[in-house]
């Protein structure tokens, strides 16, 4: 971030690979992860903190290994940034909610009145929301990001558990 507090035009993601341990899944949901990949590639304002930290653009490998979500970040030549271990305990609940609260609106789309849409609709933000300020927050001290971002790579990370 420069002094002024916005991120520098290299401050960003320019690729995410998902490590063999993520593994392979439905049509459906690897359908899903590509577009949450894409999305995130698109727009995205990312910097890992320290003093010492080699300027962007970042490649970003996610793993899941014993249920902990790691971030390998590396630069676009490959040097290595930094990895970060965070514990997916704290997003457990939040996925879950999320995955109930989008079944009740692809339910809702087929029979429900707008206004009861329009309704659940404002729930899964919430909880969306929710999950990316957890996001932010455990990513706090480790990797910059703001929440447009969070709630991208939040995306990515319900995306992540979804069985399809």
């Amino acid at each position: 971030m420069s002094e002024g507090g916005e991120f520098e035009p290299n401050d960003r993601l320019t690729d995410i690979t998902l490590d063999q341990s993520i593994g392979r899944s439905t049509p459906d949901v690897e359908h899903e992860r590509a577009v949450a990949i894409f999305d995130l590639l698109e727009q995205n304002n990312f910097k890992p903190v320290g003093e010492d930290v080699v300027h962007g653009p970042y490649h970003l490998k996610l793993a899941v290994i014993d249920g902990k979500l790691v971030f390998e970040i590396v630069t676009e030549s490959g040097s290595e940034v930094a990895v970060h271990i965070l514990s997916l305990g704290p997003f457990r609940r939040i996925v879950r909610d999320y995955f109930m609260i989008c079944e009740s609106y692809y339910e809702a789309i087929k029979t429900a009145s707008t206004g009861q849409i329009e309704t659940i609709d404002m729930a899964r933000r919430g909880v969306h929301n929710d999950g990316s300020q957890t996001l932010q927050d455990r990513l706090e001290g480790k990797v910059m990001v703001d929440f447009d971002t969070a709630r991208r790579l939040f995306t990515l990370v319900c995306v992540l558990h979804w069985k399809g």
